[in-house]
């Protein structure tokens, strides 16, 4: 691999490194709040260079995808941060003298954790860790869904609705708040309390959110907690069956244009505990930068996303852990 050193032989970089040069305290908290062995072993099989080119170790490539989500870059501006940015080197695990890995290199281990159903596994095992620490409450669920901005442009809206961008085909349109927005729509369920991501799924825009609200239940929380969004009979009587308290916002219908007063303040008494949710996507946005996806299809996308959430619950689990 050309990185690493026999036991007991000490690099210049690394003696640099081990003085504590580069040291960030959000980046040391991340560090300290999972076992990395267990990601290290979830990983161990892929590569990130074809045979007999040079490959970083697949640990080393993980953190360097979770730096790239923290700070909003994209792999060419990943490279020149890792080569020139001594905290970013000793979080990922590379000495001064260490090689970095190129924008090609960190495109190609991405499409491979990804190829490998790692993306999701890696998440999996991140949210595992942090329920065993005893970071994650389960007193409810919160589910919502933003819609997030296609990295293809959008096609002319003369095409009519069913126009799709060829650069990217797998998004779709939606309609909100009397604007037209094309791209995703990223579906979340986030534990109640800590504000830690349970799940999280990507569809095309066009999808609404009672689509994929199941598949955002855990099966062992609380309650459930959506907006009106998320009616619907039979989910309601799901809930019930499980002991699941059903904190689902009421919605009005053709047959009842008014909602009955008890549901009216049901409503107001569920929304200030679901719009907690808020703060993810606020987050998201605000500080990742996800306002627009990176990628140009529904799979490398949903990777970005999946990355994000982890990223987002070590940011979150240190401050829980502290």
């Amino acid at each position: 691999m050309g990185m690493h050193r026999s036991s007991g032989q000490l690099g210049f970089g690394d003696a640099f490194l081990r003085e504590g040069l580069g040291r960030n305290e959000r980046l040391d908290g991340v560090s300290a709040v999972i076992d990395w062995s267990s990601v290290d072993r979830l990983v161990s099989g892929l590569h990130s260079a074809p045979e007999g080119r040079k490959a970083y170790p697949p640990l080393v490539m993980v953190k360097a995808l979770l730096l790239q989500q923290w700070y909003g870059l994209s792999d060419p501006r990943l490279e020149e941060a890792l080569s020139d940015t001594l905290s970013f080197r000793r979080f990922v695990g590379l000495g001064l003298d260490d090689g970095t890995p190129d924008h090609s290199t960190i495109s190609r281990f991405r499409s491979a954790l990804r190829a490998a159903g790692l993306d999701e596994a890696l998440f999996g095992e991140v949210a595992a860790q942090l329920d065993r620490r005893g970071l994650v409450l389960k007193h409810g669920t919160l589910m919502d869904a933003t819609i997030v901005e296609a990295q293809a442009g959008k096609p002319s809206y003369k095409d009519g609705p069913a126009a799709r961008n060829p650069a990217d085909p797998d998004a779709d349109w939606t309609r909100k708040g009397g604007k037209s927005f094309y791209g995703y729509k990223a579906h979340v369920a986030v534990d109640q309390g800590s504000g830690l991501i349970r799940r999280a799924i990507l569809t095309p825009a066009s999808t609404y959110e009672s689509e994929v609200a199941d598949d955002l239940i855990c099966g062992e929380e609380a309650a459930v907690y959506g907006d009106k969004a998320y009616e619907h009979k039979l989910r309601r009587a799901r809930l019930k069956a499980r002991g699941i308290k059903d904190r689902i916002m009421h919605r009005s219908h053709k047959n009842q244009p008014r909602l009955p007063y008890w549901q009216t303040r049901r409503n107001r008494l569920i929304a200030p505990i679901r719009a907690a949710v808020e703060r993810v996507f606020g987050a998201f946005k605000r500080c990742y930068g996800y306002t627009r996806v990176r990628y140009f299809s529904l799979a490398a996308n949903f990777t970005q996303l999946r990355l994000l959430a982890i990223a987002y619950n070590l940011r979150r689990a240190v401050v829980l852990a502290a």
